[in-house]
């Protein structure tokens, strides 16, 4: 089984971002991340930075506000990978500005992580900062009815448990048919037995119940019966394509939900968030499926 997690980036896959932005002789003096940070354009948003959803160091997060939003623009709150483990907001700084740049309130959240807490402390975080974001969407100038989780690799674990599993969502008085719907990047839906310690960590292994499998609940036909988007890398080799986007495009589409389905043949695991950024957009349409989906008239 190919590793289910976003494994921070390695010398190996920070040298492949560089290479792609034409700045490999920088490898020793910068991160990719910043790197990708400093071409993000900053005259299509403003940003709230470091909004609380909670009383914890890392239940924080940055709202990145559209600067020619429509009114009742769509809300995405988005969760960020790193094997439950690692992962920083600031970093996504660029896929804030551009769902921003198309319309879209866009919510980067932190979340609190392994070993600091396990399975499911980091889900009800989640749910406590989408409960914020309904609780502002209108402060905000986006409509509570337009509200969608999302989430890349880890992060899109999350955001489809919190659509398919009502128990986390309900601990802060909201439920799945309060989303409009969900967005899942290269997501890990299926992923026991737990083969990598980091992730074994995280999920108290052996002790892991199936019920911590978005899989699960989607074959058991439970949660968000709304328009769902699912994208991944053809060729992902650390979270198989076809035991998990796939899998789970088939079992919400046995039941009735819309899915809208892409795999792209030139990105990766981890380009297939990077081509959000502008020097690396030309990889896959990612940005396009992703805010058209968004964006699309009724999403509710």
């Amino acid at each position: 089984m190919n590793s289910p997690h976003h494994a921070p980036l390695t010398v190996p896959a920070r040298r492949r971002w560089l290479t792609l932005l034409g700045l490999a002789p920088l490898l020793q003096a910068c991160s990719p991340i910043r790197l990708i940070n400093a071409t993000v354009p900053s005259n299509t948003h403003t940003v709230l930075r470091d909004e609380a959803y909670g009383s914890a160091a890392r239940q924080r997060m940055d709202v990145y506000l559209p600067v020619n939003k429509t009114p009742d623009a769509p809300m995405a709150v988005f969760f960020y990978g790193g094997s439950w483990s690692s992962g920083e907001r600031a970093d996504y700084k660029f896929v804030g500005e551009a769902l921003a740049s198309r319309g879209i309130v866009t919510v980067v959240a932190d979340y609190r992580l392994s070993p600091e807490v396990r399975y499911p402390v980091f889900l009800q975080d989640c749910a406590q900062a989408v409960r914020w974001a309904r609780d502002n969407a209108q402060r905000l100038g986006a409509s509570p009815s337009r509200l969608f989780v999302t989430g890349h690799s880890a992060g899109a674990y999350n955001a489809a448990m919190l659509a398919l599993d009502a128990r986390w969502l309900s601990e802060v008085g909201l439920q799945p048919a309060d989303l409009a719907g969900w967005a899942g990047l290269a997501g890990p839906y299926d992923f026991l037995p737990i083969g990598i310690p980091e992730v074994q960590r995280a999920f108290n292994w052996p002790d892991t119940p199936a019920s911590s499998q978005p899989l699960f609940h989607a074959q058991a036909g439970t949660g968000l019966q709304h328009r769902v988007l699912l994208l991944a890398a053809r060729n992902d080799t650390m979270v198989n394509p076809q035991r998990n986007t796939l899998a789970m495009a088939k079992a919400l589409q046995a039941r009735g939900t819309p899915v809208e389905l892409e795999l792209f043949e030139r990105v990766s695991h981890v380009t297939l968030i990077g081509a959000m950024a502008p020097p690396l957009r030309g990889l896959a349409p990612v940005l396009e499926r992703f805010s058209g989906f968004l964006n699309r008239p009724g999403a509710t």
